[in-house]
């Protein structure tokens, strides 16, 4: 599924949708501004590169940052929290890996935590292991969590289709 159906199933369903990027820096909210009719479900996002900006905007508790680093799926989880609050959307969506060309927080390249934030709280999440270049790696964690997204609209019809 791509992002224009994940954008229609939030559509359908009457949700909104908000992102936290750290290593696409924005790549994620262009995808999903690229389609047309976007604005129906899309309220915004932060691209909150910098640890302390995870911390200050998105609510990522300080001691976990200090304890596990940035690149950890509890972390993936605060901010896909995060930014559903602060953007005042159903959804969040949130991603923050090693793109490389070095090492993070005892991290290889290619491990990214992608996140999905649903309402009431509850959050969806992946480990990936990514191999390639900068680029490629950036790219597939896109497609990563709009996959895990779907997933979970795709799951959600089913809660409420009975």
């Amino acid at each position: 599924m791509d992002v224009a159906d994940a954008l229609a199933l939030l559509e359908r369903q009457g949700a909104t949708l908000a992102v936290a990027e750290s290593l696409t820096g924005g790549l994620i909210g262009a995808t999903v501004t690229a389609v047309p009719g976007a604005s129906r479900v899309f309220r915004g996002g932060v691209i909150s590169y910098a640890t302390e900006l995870k911390r200050d905007l998105l609510g990522v508790p300080g001691e976990l940052l200090e304890r596990e680093g940035a690149v950890h799926p509890e972390v993936a989880a605060a901010m896909a929290r995060g930014v559903a609050r602060v953007c005042a959307a159903s959804y969040g969506m949130a991603v923050t890996g090693v793109a490389g060309p070095e090492p993070q927080d005892g991290r290889p390249v290619g491990t990214v935590f992608v996140a999905v934030a649903g309402p009431g709280g509850q959050v969806w999440g992946r480990e990936l292991r990514l191999e390639g270049s900068r680029e490629r790696i950036r790219v597939e964690t896109v497609h990563e969590v709009v996959d895990l997204l779907s997933s979970v609209l795709q799951a959600n019809i089913g809660e409420h289709s009975g």
